[in-house]
């Protein structure tokens, strides 16, 4: 790829979330202090929110890589939507809990005697759930449910809940006031700003070792920032793209020009991937007239935007291949040194 073009030692903006490369905003540091202090405090339950790709399983993946009190035994859940039954089953497996049959009275004993004996040890259980707006009011409710779980009136796992938007008006409504108050802390992250962007991409930059100061430029941020809207993971998606594409052009260095010619690509392969913006409902209801005129443009639109679909096809084919071309090149020019080498020691 375009790591020994640009000197990284790595790609930078991989969208699987890795703890060495979190960004913490101020928002960011926020979310991180309220689940370090839902640690420290060791009871009651700890909600980050926000909105698709903001970061909230990224927290979640540092927090476990920092955990320094050996005493915290955790297990993270992604969930779907899980009956209440599926989610003991799921602890279950993720704490390795031996259990002699799949029976809600069976998985409930086996959990709290595996507490039990946490907290014999010095012990207690941390369950991380991301994605947990995903879960229905009823197994969240057991999640509140398995908090009872008590000994000398200390409790024996905590529970931390990160999700989308949605989960707010989930945990908003009436029949889950027991559950609100056992929240000690939350939050909400939010997109970054234009010096957020700025520092988030230059901190990534920074982790894979990039040799190359002015790679980007005040005016490339401020444009990366408008087609991303400082959603962290579409930063991701689209600086991952720039690197390719300046590394396919053989570019310094990223300006405007380079940014709105990937934005196009990608507004055509991607829709909506970059802008907020809506796809338009089906019309498919609407009736069709044979002879309007509308009904012609329309057509001829369409003609259109499949014409562009199937050139910038063409155009990414073309890339790759020179993509291809040049990789390869770079490969023989390793084996002729490699084979130099080699004739020189002999």
């Amino acid at each position: 790829m375009y790591e020994s073009y640009y000197g990284f030692s790595e790609r930078p903006f991989q969208l699987s979330p890795d703890p060495r490369f979190f960004f913490a905003t101020s928002h960011h540091q926020r979310a991180l202090s309220y689940l370090q202090y839902g640690l420290d405090q060791g009871e009651g339950f700890i909600v980050i929110t926000g909105p698709i790709g903001t970061g909230k399983t990224t927290i979640a993946r540092n927090l476990l890589a920092n955990i320094a009190d050996e005493n915290i035994v955790a297990a993270q859940l992604v969930t779907t939507k899980l009956t209440p039954d599926e989610l003991l089953e799921l602890i279950v497996a993720e704490f390795k809990i031996k259990v002699s049959s799949n029976s809600k009275a069976d998985l409930l004993q086996s959990i709290e005697q595996f507490l039990i004996n946490l907290n014999k040890q010095g012990k207690r259980a941390l369950l991380l759930v991301d994605e947990a707006q995903n879960l229905p009011a009823e197994t969240i409710e057991e999640l509140r449910m398995l908090s009872n779980f008590q000994l000398d009136n200390k409790p024996l796992i905590q529970s931390f809940l990160l999700g989308q938007e949605e989960l707010k008006a989930i945990i908003s409504a009436p029949d889950m006031e027991q559950f609100r108050q056992r929240i000690i802390a939350s939050a909400h992250l939010k997109p970054l700003n234009v010096d957020e962007v700025k520092n988030y991409i230059n901190h990534r930059l920074a982790q894979a070792h990039c040799n190359k100061e002015t790679l980007f430029s005040d005016e490339a941020f401020q444009l990366i920032f408008e087609k991303t809207l400082g959603v962290p993971r579409k930063i991701n998606i689209f600086v991952d793209r720039l690197l390719l594409f300046g590394f396919l052009e053989e570019l310094n260095n990223i300006d405007c020009n380079a940014i709105n010619e990937v934005a196009k690509e990608m507004s055509v392969e991607l829709t909506g991937s970059l802008s907020g913006n809506a796809i338009e409902g089906d019309k498919s209801h609407q009736p069709l007239v044979i002879n309007s005129t509308e009904n012609v443009e329309n057509m001829k639109n369409v003609l259109r935007e499949v014409e562009e679909i199937l050139e910038s096809s063409i155009q990414q084919k073309v890339k790759m291949t020179r993509y291809i071309d040049k990789l390869l090149k770079q490969k023989n020019r390793e084996f002729a040194k490699l084979q130099s080498k080699n004739a020189d020691s002999e």
